[in-house]
């Protein structure tokens, strides 16, 4: 379908962002950028696949997703780009909000639509599911990488809003049709998203 393999690309592209900029705030090389670039791009797509025993899994068998995460990562590592993310702390944690915003709400609905394909019967848990790992795996294995906790965690009801996408998409696919589904529940995932960091919603945390 083209318009999931649009979503998936525009996804691709801001996952890159948002992993090879936190490999430049490590200090990493070029080679380390690139790797967490990929690995934030791709690395939930790859969950997903296994789970849904999809084999081998898509970005090994399209390799347009890889290559352009990685020229992504490459294009973001070059100098006069590099420089900006590494002196602005103000831009790079704006950035990294918006792109990472951006390839979760894609990344859950094209995890939705892939797991909707893969089930004859709508299963609501596990489609809810396979979206939301989809959104956040190559999230957690870019901080796990890169030595942080995963944003998962600390940020701003971060799975609560690829949950909320996941089950919007879900719910509104045998009523309005794929597409429109789909950009309501990413649409209003990156709303969610944006919306929690501006007003610091936050779920309880231990003292």
């Amino acid at each position: 379908m083209q318009i999931l393999f649009i979503l998936e690309i525009i996804g691709t592209i801001a996952f890159a962002i948002s992993g090879a900029i936190v490999g430049i705030q490590k200090k990493m090389d070029i080679f380390g950028v690139s790797i967490l670039g990929l690995t934030t791009a791709v690395g939930g797509g790859i969950l997903r696949d296994l789970i849904l025993n999809v084999t081998p899994p898509a970005a090994f068998q399209n390799p347009a997703f890889a290559a352009t995460a990685i020229v992504v990562s490459i294009l973001v590592f070059i100098p006069a780009v590099r420089n900006v993310f590494e002196h602005g702390k103000k831009f790079y944690e704006a950035a990294i909000l918006l792109m990472d915003s951006i390839g979760l709400g894609l990344f859950t609905v094209v995890g939705v639509q892939v797991a909707t394909a893969a089930m004859p019967e709508m299963n609501l848990f596990l489609i809810t599911f396979v979206g939301v790992l989809t959104g956040v795996g190559g999230g957690i294995l870019r901080d796990i990488f890169a030595g942080n906790t995963p944003y998962i965690f600390i940020k701003h009801f971060y799975a609560c809003a690829s949950i909320i996408g996941a089950w919007t998409c879900a719910l509104l696919w045998p009523h309005t049709g794929s597409v429109p589904a789909m950009i309501a529940g990413a649409a209003l995932t990156v709303v969610l998203r944006l919306l929690a960091a501006h007003f610091r919603w936050s779920l309880p945390k231990a003292k």
